[in-house]
């Protein structure tokens, strides 16, 4: 580094050190009072020339926001660091690193990404990612959202926040029309399909789950307190499977897997305690997979929509069943040359 940027980088250092923080504007040096005690750092051969060498020394600090004008537009100008102000700032961005660092603390050990992400979507203190630079893609196709009755979405959501029951008019598959009172529990976005978890008229159990688009009226019961769910928690029934329509019944999944998921399902298992290994040499697939994992809807459609990289091995009736179906399928594609 040359001797001259080296005199001038101690220069500045030297200067800014002189400045005081938070004084008033009275208590700030000028020019001249900085000349003063630093006239042996600025070699001149006059005092207007070590004066406009000290000058742009101060607008270089300004510049780099190191310091301010405390009395801009008066003279002379007097100055001050900003320090106090940076290191307030400072204060935000410690604490925001930190919020960060336990978000990711809590989040990686149980594998919810999902949590961490949302977090960092709606948050109104501390970091925030916006949608422009934060977006959850699924790995499937997308389908359009369900089409509701904008008074039915309100009527739930307020039900839901205030534990009120609800009195609905509900059209089932088949098109048939009930009303029903509902004690709303929880309520689940999947895929396309808002859907509410809730107990009937005067049921205890079981929590049954009520897609939002066959609701064709929805009406608060302001008098009426909801009937909670003993036992009831939102994480565990989607982790049983009851998010699609499942009854939680877990299965020992045994799978033969090649192609892209083969890497896929070492990177992100099924499931916690999933094991695999790798297949013999000769074998037409890659590893071996062990999972316990509820036996749903959600399973089969993902185990079909593997194709030809994923065998079932085990349980029998589950083997048989994507047996059939891939057979269903088959038939609908003949060969076209016999």
């Amino acid at each position: 580094m040359p001797a001259a940027h080296e005199t001038r980088i101690a220069r500045l250092k030297r200067l800014e050190a002189l400045l005081p923080r938070g004084r008033a504007p009275g208590a700030c040096p000028d020019v001249s009072q900085l000349l003063a005690m630093l006239g042996e750092a600025y070699a001149g051969k006059t005092p207007a020339a070590r004066r406009r060498a000290l000058q742009r020394d101060l607008e270089e600090l300004v510049k780099a926001g190191r310091i301010k004008a405390v009395n801009p537009g008066s003279k002379p100008l007097r100055y001050r660091l900003v320090a106090e102000e940076q290191d307030k700032y400072q204060a935000v961005r410690d604490y925001e690193i930190q919020v960060v660092r336990d978000l990711v603390a809590a989040a990686l050990p149980q594998q919810r990404l999902d949590r961490l992400w949302q977090r960092l979507l709606t948050n109104a203190e501390g970091p925030r990612l916006d949608e422009t630079r934060l977006r959850i893609v699924p790995d499937t196709l997308r389908l359009q959202a369900v089409e509701l009755y904008p008074r039915v979405l309100e009527a739930v959501i307020e039900a839901l926040a205030q534990r009120r029951a609800l009195q609905v008019l509900y059209e089932n598959a088949e098109e048939e029309r009930s009303d029903a009172c509902l004690h709303p529990q929880a309520l689940m976005q999947r895929g396309p399909i808002p859907y509410l978890f809730a107990l009937k008229n005067d049921e205890d159990e079981p929590i049954r789950l009520y897609a939002l688009h066959r609701m064709i009226r929805a009406e608060v019961l302001t008098q009426t307190p909801a009937h909670e769910a003993v036992g009831f928690d939102l994480d565990e029934a989607i982790a049983n499977g009851q998010a699609d329509f499942g009854r939680g019944e877990q299965i020992d999944l045994e799978l033969r897997v090649r192609g892209y998921l083969a890497t896929v399902l070492v990177a992100c298992p099924l499931a916690v305690g999933q094991q695999w290994k790798d297949e013999p040499p000769d074998s037409d697939f890659e590893i071996r997979v062990w999972a316990q994992v509820p036996q749903t809807g959600q399973l089969l459609r993902w185990l079909l929509g593997a194709g030809a990289n994923i065998e079932v091995v085990a349980p029998p009736d589950v083997r048989r069943v994507v047996a059939v179906q891939a057979a269903k399928v088959a038939a609908l594609y003949p060969d076209p040359h016999g």
